[in-house]
């Protein structure tokens, strides 16, 4: 690989090198693709890479629309874990991949700037992991988070049940 991309000549007319992107020799996706062989990564593996990336972001509530987040507590009263695909997509090709994201985002949070993050951080995952090139990152964002939403949850929870601690309680 060559840190150098192509000779250019200055108003001085003296020949100024300009640096090449520092990369995988022949692009991100070349490894997967050689003489002896091809490497393919099943869409399931991206989708779980693609996951993780995101809902490792401070920011991200949860992941998924509502109906696949009613879904996941249902799994998770059953005592199945949340799948780490819930609100993702992939188009995996032979050297490219493309990723959707469906997040729930903490209430606060400048949106634009953590799907900028979110972003950031789902192609160097794919990338890294995987050697593909991510073309693109689509992220929707289905709702937000409100903190006293937890503090409602509860409060419901034990409202069912008579202790007979309150005032007046018999």
């Amino acid at each position: 690989m060559s840190d150098t991309m192509s000779n250019r000549t200055t108003e001085a007319g003296q020949t100024a090198t300009v640096p090449r992107a520092r990369t995988y020799e022949g692009g991100p996706g070349a490894a997967l693709v050689t003489e002896k062989g091809a490497t393919r990564i099943e869409d399931t593996v991206v989708a779980k890479i693609a996951g993780l990336a995101a809902r490792e972001m401070s920011g991200v509530f949860a992941m998924g629309g509502g109906a696949a987040r009613a879904l996941g507590s249902v799994r998770g009263i059953v005592g199945v874990d949340e799948s780490v695909t819930q609100g993702v997509s992939v188009e995996v090709g032979e050297r490219q991949a493309a990723v959707n994201l469906d997040l729930v985002v903490e209430y606060g949070m400048a949106i634009p700037e953590l799907a900028g993050a979110v972003r950031k951080n789902v192609i160097n995952a794919v990338e890294r992991m995987c050697g593909l090139e991510v073309t693109e990152v689509n992220i929707r964002v289905n709702d937000v988070h409100l903190p006293d939403q937890d503090r409602g949850r509860e409060g419901d929870k034990s409202r069912g049940q008579d202790t007979g601690s309150e005032p007046g309680a018999r």
